[in-house]
């Protein structure tokens, strides 16, 4: 692993399709923010379906707001909107079982 200095921490950011998924590492300054972190990614140039600043986000699973200050190692996770609603999901499976 690179040595990185005081001056920036070394996270990942995260986005995943059905079909495809990204994780990039990113270098960002300290207190730097889950929205920041995503817009310094590129991710949105990857993947135009992500608005980095709507987007949901989470770290490791859990959500977050936009302001969120990043610590090393993080990952942050943009999140994509549900196809359909959970409790209508549980409804769909009952129904074919």
């Amino acid at each position: 692993m690179a040595d990185h200095s005081a001056e920036s921490i070394l996270i990942q950011v995260a986005y995943a399709r059905p079909e495809r998924q990204l994780v990039v590492d990113v270098e960002v300054p300290p207190d730097t923010s889950a929205r920041e972190a995503v817009r310094h990614s590129g991710m949105a140039r990857e993947f135009p379906e992500i608005d980095p600043e709507e987007a949901p986000l989470g770290v490791y699973g859990r959500a977050v707001e936009g302001d969120h200050v990043l610590r090393a190692g993080d990952r942050v996770e943009i999140y994509r909107p549900l196809e359909i609603d959970p409790r209508e999901a549980r409804r769909q499976r009952a129904r074919l079982r």
